[in-house]
């Protein structure tokens, strides 16, 4: 992989991973479209493929950590001293709180997991399908529109259960199909369920640190552990982590921007466009 697609692929992967609009979809088009120019590329199913997108994933777990900075420290602080008290047998409320949200968004993961590493397979299929990633698309495109007519939410941090977890964690688990958004998923089916929408953005993005770092764990243990080879430098993948953690953090604060304002149905108008174009090029044999 040359240095220059590196970037570019890492470029699209921090805006899109924050704009609900499916960052893997991009990935994989912008990855169908290099080959298709005669660029040399692994195929976009291949696993290392997907362990570099999987790595610039992780890239964007920075940009995460930095916006979110303030809430992460006191989230870690408050749920390190929540364990400190069930182990101790003292008990403060903010302490239980974060302890119960630690327990629920790991719940979402397992959930996740328990649906989404079955389909695994079929799942990383798609990446090779563009038709298929037209379809999703506009699933994705329906869903943001309809939370920005979605009256105003009224559970809080307090009342979140496992049936919220479920839900979730179920969203997620279905986001792991190309066109069909993991923010955008779980933003939406926590409004859904009731959650406020700071809550809603902020435990769809916590929960991704989890989701992301088993995920490219299990990757690279299937690429490297089990006799599979690399193409694609360490340089590379190296450039394509940092740059997708710098434009992240620029995007993740605009998506914050619109989510807080009602304002996601802009991003319905763009993936509804790019499903047609996918859907137009799928046919004349351009991706």
């Amino acid at each position: 992989m040359a240095i220059w697609v590196a970037i570019l692929l890492g470029i699209i992967q921090g805006i899109f991973m924050f704009f609900p609009v499916s960052s893997t979809s991009h990935l994989a088009l912008m990855q169908h479209f290099l080959i298709s120019r005669g660029i040399e590329l692994p195929d976009p199913d291949s696993p290392e493929m997907i362990l570099f997108d999987l790595i610039v994933h992780v890239g964007t777990l920075v940009s995460i950590a930095w916006v979110f900075k303030n809430s992460l420290t006191i989230y870690i602080k408050s749920t390190i001293q929540g364990f400190w008290e069930w182990v101790s047998g003292e008990k403060t409320q903010m302490g239980g709180l974060y302890r119960r949200l630690t327990f629920f968004g790991l719940f979402s993961v397992l959930v996740t997991g328990l649906i989404g590493f079955p389909l695994k397979s079929m799942f990383e299929s798609v990446f090779a399908q563009p038709l298929f990633m037209s379809g999703t698309l506009i699933i994705t495109g329906i869903i943001l529109w309809w939370t920005d007519y979605l009256p105003p939410r009224k559970v809080g941090l307090r009342e979140i259960g496992i049936g919220i977890a479920i839900i979730i964690g179920i969203a997620q688990a279905f986001a792991l199909l190309p066109g069909l958004s993991r923010s955008g998923m779980t933003i939406a089916f926590a409004l859904f369920a009731g959650l406020q929408r700071r809550w809603a953005a902020e435990y769809s993005f916590f929960i991704a640190f989890p989701t992301i770092l088993g995920a490219t764990l299990l990757q690279a243990i299937e690429v490297f552990g089990f006799g599979g080879t690399i193409t694609i430098s360490f340089t590379a993948l190296g450039v394509g982590f940092i740059v997708s953690a710098l434009v992240g953090i620029v995007a993740l604060k605009l998506v914050i921007h619109l989510l807080y304002r009602a304002q996601f149905r802009v991003f319905s108008y763009y993936v509804w466009t790019l499903a047609v174009v996918v859907a137009i090029s799928s046919f004349m044999g351009i991706l």
